[in-house]
């Protein structure tokens, strides 16, 4: 008896494909460094129409290199590197501890833009966390305290009691201390790659590269 492994889809996937009509990433536009280069484009994403700019996919692997991907936001960035925050007991804080080495990647779609950054993350200081925490909306400072992140609930219901309870023992307008099991990572750029859309598929790709003494700058093939 044979089986079919045939699907019927509603959209033909083949022959979904967008027609890039942008201006092209050549080298002399780059600016001297990745961070300004970064800088330049992230101005560029956030005075358009894209949501959440800051959004970037956190990709990680584990001792046995099962890969993860997730959504989180940037919060901060300099020559350090790029900041998010999360619960150190989440599977990607799992993973980091196994295996430092990690990728971003952000999607600016309607600018037929993404950069992708592949590097090391650690742990900011208890200090940075606290700064960051401070900032935090109440709402979001109680969920930090009541979620345990990336671990099994038993409901929707049993999450919104933890809220609840951890409300009550932190009342809106008292101090919400930063839980001890949540803070920040710095990730240290080994790459950091700019691509541009472009027609037929030529997509431009300039990637700068970590060395010794200074940064590379290569172009990809697309």
């Amino acid at each position: 008896m044979s089986h079919s492994h045939k699907h019927e889809f509603a959209h033909d996937l083949a022959a979904m494909r967008a027609h890039y009509q942008f201006e092209g990433l050549a080298e002399p536009d780059l600016a001297t460094g990745p961070y300004e280069q970064f800088t330049r484009w992230f101005g560029e994403a956030a005075a358009s129409e894209l949501h959440e700019p800051n959004a970037m996919v956190l990709s990680t692997a584990d001792a046995a290199g099962r890969p993860s991907s997730r959504t989180v936001l940037l919060k901060g960035y300099d020559p350090r590197g790029f900041v998010f925050y999360t619960n150190y007991r989440s599977r990607k804080a799992k993973d980091i501890a196994a295996n430092p080495r990690v990728s971003l990647l952000f999607p600016w779609y309607l600018l037929a833009r993404q950069v992708v950054v592949t590097g090391t993350a650690e742990r900011v200081d208890r200090e940075e966390t606290a700064a960051y925490f401070r900032s935090r909306p109440y709402g979001s400072q109680i969920g930090a305290w009541a979620s345990q992140q990336s671990t099994v609930a038993g409901s929707r219901a049993e999450l919104d009691a933890a809220y609840e309870q951890m409300m009550a023992r932190y009342p809106p307008g008292e101090h919400v201390p930063v839980p001890p099991h949540w803070g920040g990572y710095r990730v240290t750029a080994e790459t950091l790659e700019f691509w541009q859309g472009r027609a037929n598929r030529l997509h431009d790709r300039l990637r700068y590269v970590r060395t010794a003494e200074a940064w590379r700058v290569e172009r990809l093939c697309p």
